[in-house]
């Protein structure tokens, strides 16, 4: 069975030390975004319509990268259905937390994308 697929609430902006002040700055002071609580730190999230939008600081970047989430109830199944596809893993990029079912892909033009198998993903992303 082909596992369904959809799209994750959370979009992360992995951005430089350099720049992550003036785009938090940007998000908040510019556009009036609503800053959500989060005890994530290096990170501020986001009201971004119906998603959250995550401005994470990270070291290891030199320009801001795009991060999204896609869930699925099937990780295993999307597991197959992926690798058969051609689709590079990348679980290296940042690890995931003890005991979450789900893993790190890239897409064909190197967005990264989390694949959130935890069950209920569809129903509730994680936060």
């Amino acid at each position: 069975m082909r596992p369904r697929f959809a799209g994750g609430r959370n979009i992360a902006m992995k951005v430089p030390p350099h720049q992550h002040a003036a785009t938090v700055d940007f998000y908040r002071d510019v556009l009036g975004l609503e800053v959500l609580p989060s005890e994530a730190q290096d990170s501020v999230c986001f009201a971004f319509g119906a998603n959250r939008l995550w401005i994470d600081k990270v070291a290891t970047v030199s320009q801001a990268e795009l991060w999204l989430e896609i869930v699925t109830a099937e990780a295993d199944a999307a597991a197959r259905v992926l690798k058969d596809a051609g689709v590079a893993r990348c679980d290296a990029i940042e690890p995931l937390p003890e005991g979450f079912h789900g893993f790190w892909i890239s897409s064909p033009c190197g967005i990264i994308h989390l694949v959130d198998g935890n069950p209920g993903a569809e129903a509730e992303p994680r936060t």
